[in-house]
């Protein structure tokens, strides 16, 4: 079953959502302001994206820039944790294995039908 990472209330988390409902595809959600992601959850994003899957356009890591900059791997993965809003969104997984982090049309299409 397809897994679906994110924040409720997020405007792109709410878009995804709708496609996949709208395309009758069965999925779980996880929201990460009732379970918060795990080390393993934010390593294997980062080992999928190449870095830390931090959403730098956004609100909270501009908050939290300076900080989290300065931060060591342990203590950034800790920060992500405790800091879950800075998570780009939403992720996409499927079998344990990361399909996609972010929100596209036509990329979740490709996935999920191609």
């Amino acid at each position: 079953m397809l897994v679906v990472y994110g924040i409720s209330n997020c405007d792109t988390v709410k878009k995804a959502r709708s496609f996949l409902e709208n395309s009758n595809i069965d999925y779980s959600f996880v929201d990460f302001k009732k379970t918060k992601p795990t080390k393993e959850n934010i390593l294997m994003w980062k080992k999928f994206s190449g870095d830390f899957p931090v959403n730098k356009k956004g609100t909270t890591y501009k908050k939290f820039k300076e900080e989290y900059e300065l931060l060591d791997e342990a203590k950034k993965i800790d920060f992500i944790i405790e800091n879950s809003s800075m998570i780009k969104r939403p992720i996409f997984e499927k079998k344990s294995k990361v399909l996609a982090i972010g929100y596209s049309p036509d990329e979740l299409k490709g996935l999920i039908f191609g």
